[in-house]
């Protein structure tokens, strides 16, 4: 192992936060599940159909059946709130280690306090999804009683706006101390060190694409050796498209 590894190793062992693997693509979530810094997966609706993935069942069983020992999340995909409560107790059924994910509301921005209530006091695992603001969680976090389960700040999104999602995770950290069933994800970063940002904040756990995941190699690569590796590949890529002046 070269120091630069020695140095990932080390940075990423001090990490209190769990990092799950978002995505849909059977063979890479196969891959990253023999990488044991990833502690779960998360998948959605946009996700798959990016993947390719028109039998959701046929999918969700193949990952399943390699993937026994961590936490998995499938989505629901109705907007009505009957259908969705249907998908979400098939969707249940799967698999113990199976989290379903409803969105905080649907289309026409109607609350699903009431359903999430029903499942989560069911003892279904839920991860409640898409939410940014703090009200949000309030109302999540009262719905949530009994079964373990994920509330999504959708960090990355809120950043996206100009607004540091910071303080408002570390707010909804604080708001679910008393709450040792709910984990806080931070969803969508944008960035590798998003992931030291989440956990500063205290933040549970955060989601990860493989394109943020294959850069953990990067964590403790001394700046200098990555300039100089800049600065070579900008050599390379001039000589080989043959740039002249």
């Amino acid at each position: 192992m070269g120091n630069g590894d020695a140095n990932t190793v080390t940075a990423l062992e001090r990490l209190r936060i769990k990092i799950f693997a978002d995505g849909a693509d059977l063979a890479t979530m196969l891959e990253l599940s023999a990488n044991p810094l990833i502690k779960g997966f998360t998948t959605n609706p946009t996700m798959m159909r990016a993947a390719g993935v028109t039998d959701y069942e046929a999918f969700a069983q193949a990952v399943l059946e390699k993937i026994r020992d961590r936490p998995i999340s499938f989505e629901v995909f109705s907007d009505e709130s009957d259908e969705m409560e249907r998908q979400a107790r098939t969707i249940a059924s799967w698999g113990s280690n199976v989290y379903v994910k409803i969105p905080v509301s649907n289309t026409k921005g109607e609350s699903t306090q009431k359903l999430v209530q029903r499942l989560a006091g069911e003892g279904i695992k839920l991860n409640v999804t898409a939410l940014m603001t703090l009200p949000q969680v309030a109302r999540v976090r009262e719905a949530l009683t009994g079964a373990p389960a994920y509330i999504s700040v959708f960090a990355g999104r809120i950043a996206d706006t100009g607004v540091d999602p910071v303080p408002i995770v570390s707010k909804a950290v604080a708001m679910l101390a008393d709450r040792p069933n709910i984990e806080l994800i931070w969803a969508s970063p944008r960035e590798l060190l998003n992931i030291f940002h989440a956990d500063a904040a205290g933040c549970h756990i955060i989601t990860a694409t493989p394109d943020l995941l294959r850069k953990l190699p990067l964590v403790g690569k001394s700046l200098d050796e990555f300039s100089l590796d800049t600065v070579k590949m900008f050599y390379r890529d001039a000589a080989a498209a043959g740039l002249t002046l």
